[in-house]
């Protein structure tokens, strides 16, 4: 059974189409009645499309007996061939064969996210022992060794800090758009990179134990947990075949003529049936290409017609996932917010600190003004920076450096700063000359249309929630921007995974859509995911079953409407197919169908399905409320 099942799968996707074509080319020569051939053409479609059908038929039935739709077409071909109607057996498997061929195309997926996700794992450590500093593999670090990280590495194991101090880049795991500053007694986690000064750590969790092994374990759970949609045609295949073996047995009892017994099996093949779901399928995915989703499988939008709450990551989702300067604040008077950021700028230019890159590209962003380049540039770790700057010194950093300058910090600035920081943004205070100058605030911005992308959602009776790994302040204010009433902060990779069972386990469909690699296990759990393919990364683009592309939010309405409307038209090609049969059926009892008018009366109907799936193509709201 097994060598059965390696010759079906043998050539794939390449042998189907190349076996439709001549198949096709075959059944066009049986029409014009080529002379001189000692065979008829069409048995070439049977063999080529009809020998695959009573196989997967056979391997069904012995080692499951699953009763499928290729049970009835494995009886209609074998019947048509005996009675010696030879050409409508080669076109009932022609078309049966075009229906698995667009199924096979629907259902195609491509999956190497946990790949990534493990070759992300740290190969190397750097352990300091007696000797010196030596490097290994990452899988032999012990529990209570020593390690040195430097600037640009990847955090092997989860641990504590020692010493050092330096800004940590933890999007892996929490999907924060801002680098989180650590010192001496922070813990860091594996996977995530050290961006800017070398430190020593103490290893804590090791091996399987580590922050990003427990997330490849969470991703490989999660996608076995995800149930698979099986066909239509499958699901009502057993009360197909025992309805069409029926009639044809008392058509055949109460006739005596064996022509009308075959000729119902042949109508009754569920061929509209079968394309019923992956013509409206392919269909509605070249719609929701059009605009910019990539459908990885192919009964995500199916899935995704079901879903009562849309999941929602904040940062490079709702966000732009981009620091930005958001306010400029000048405490004196003699001073402009424009002078002053200009200042800022300069100070920071020669800052390798990732708040003090995006300090220089907001300010180029802003203006094609040329910098003043810093003098006497210094970096004073875990507190900033200092430098002079067109003859006055310039001191930008945070609340210790302003400490360590015995700069104080006034009543309005500390205000300030406060309901900048509930707002969730960053705060960057500059002294000038020995004296507090001002205060910068940076922020991730939030994309253009969320609130009305979110507020669509809404009307299409879609509970929107946000799930983000950062804090509670910046959660609500973005939240509460976008109109959102349901807010979860603070979560890890496990957090939205959980919360996602949490809303599964009382009857809920949910589609969670995010961006970052912390995302990828709740993109693998949710009935339905959806990755921003422009900003996002590979492995949760991997892990998701649609890609948006353009990073376009506004167009997910469309795609959870499109959605239903592919499940509506699905369901008339289901009741269509299913009510031309049953028609066809009392004609072939009645003696008005042969086997051949019976394959080609329902094979139009056929057609009529596809036509009717094609108009999915175009399909548009005229009116999104």
């Amino acid at each position: 059974m097994k060598s059965l099942e390696a010759l079906l799968e043998w050539g794939g996707i390449k042998r189907e189409i190349a076996c439709l074509i001549l198949s096709g080319i075959a059944l066009l020569a049986s029409m014009i009645g080529l002379p001189g051939l000692p065979f008829d053409p069409a048995w070439a479609a049977i063999i080529l499309c009809g020998i695959p059908i009573i196989l997967e038929a056979v391997i069904g039935l012995v080692t499951a007996f699953d009763i499928k739709a290729d049970v009835l077409v494995s009886l209609a071909l074998i019947a048509s061939v005996l009675i010696g109607e030879d050409f409508a057996a080669g076109e009932v498997a022609f078309i049966m064969q075009l229906g698995a061929l667009l199924e096979d195309l629907t259902v195609a997926k491509a999956r190497a996210g946990i790949e990534k996700l493990v070759r992300l794992t740290p190969r190397t450590a750097r352990r300091i022992t007696p000797d010196g500093e030596e490097t290994i593999p990452a899988q032999q670090v012990q529990v209570g060794d020593l390690l040195r990280v430097l600037p640009g590495e990847s955090i092997p194991v989860d641990g504590m800090i020692l010493s050092g101090s330096t800004s940590i880049d933890q999007s892996v795991m929490t999907g924060e758009s801002l680098p989180v500053d650590k010192t001496a007694g922070d813990t860091v986690s594996s996977g995530t990179i050290n961006r800017f000064g070398a430190f020593e750590m103490k290893a804590l969790r090791v091996g399987e134990d580590s922050a990003i092994q427990r997330m490849i374990r969470l991703v490989q759970s999660a996608d076995a947990g995800k149930a698979k949609i099986v066909g239509m045609a499958d699901r009502w295949a057993t009360w197909i075949v025992i309805t069409a073996l029926t009639a044809a047995a008392l058509t055949w009892l109460a006739t005596g003529e064996i022509i009308r017994a075959v000729t119902i099996l042949v109508v009754f093949c569920p061929c509209a049936l079968v394309l019923a779901t992956p013509t409206a399928i392919m269909a509605a995915i070249g719609n929701a290409t059009r605009h910019g989703f990539l459908v990885r499988e192919g009964d995500a939008l199916e899935r995704l017609a079901g879903v009562s709450h849309v999941a929602f990551d904040k940062t490079g989702t709702l966000t732009c996932g981009t620091l930005q300067v958001s306010h400029i604040i000048s405490f004196l008077p003699h001073c402009s917010q424009e002078r002053l950021f200009a200042l800022a700028a300069a100070v920071e230019l020669r800052s390798e600190h990732p708040l003090g890159k995006a300090v220089v590209a907001s300010y180029r962003q802003r203006t094609s003004q040329e910098l003043s380049q810093p003098q006497q540039f210094q970096m004073i770790p875990g507190q900033g920076v200092s430098a002079a700057v067109e003859g006055h010194q310039v001191a930008a950093g945070n609340e210790a450096l302003l400490t360590a300058l015995d700069v104080p910090l006034s009543p309005q600035a500390c205000q300030t700063a406060e309901q900048w920081r509930k707002e969730g943004c960053t705060i960057i205070y500059l002294a000038l000359g020995g004296e507090l100058a001002g205060a910068l605030a940076l922020s991730d911005t939030l994309r253009p249309n969320a609130a009305e992308t979110i507020a669509q959602i809404h009307a299409a009776g879609v509970v929107p929630v946000l799930l983000t790994g950062d804090h509670e302040e910046a959660a609500v204010t973005i939240g509460t921007q976008v109109g959102l009433a349901e807010i979860h902060a603070n979560c890890l990779p496990e957090d939205k995974l959980l919360e996602i069972q949490r809303l599964q386990s009382t009857g809920q469909m949910v589609c969670m859509i995010g961006d970052g690699i912390n995302d990828a296990p709740a993109l693998k759990k949710a009935h339905v995911g959806i990755a921003m393919g422009g900003v996002g990364s590979d492995i949760a683009v991997d892990a998701a079953d649609i890609a948006l592309v353009s990073d376009d939010i506004r167009q997910l309405p469309h795609l959870l409407r499109l959605s239903h409307r592919m499940m509506g038209t699905i369901r008339l090609n289901l009741t269509f197919s299913m009510a031309l049969n049953f028609a066809a059926i009392l004609l072939a009892m009645t003696g008005w169908l042969n086997p051949v008018v019976g394959a080609l009366v329902h094979n139009a109907g056929s057609v009529l399905v596809i036509l009717n799936s094609a108009f999915l193509l175009r399909w548009q709201r005229k009116t999104l409320c």
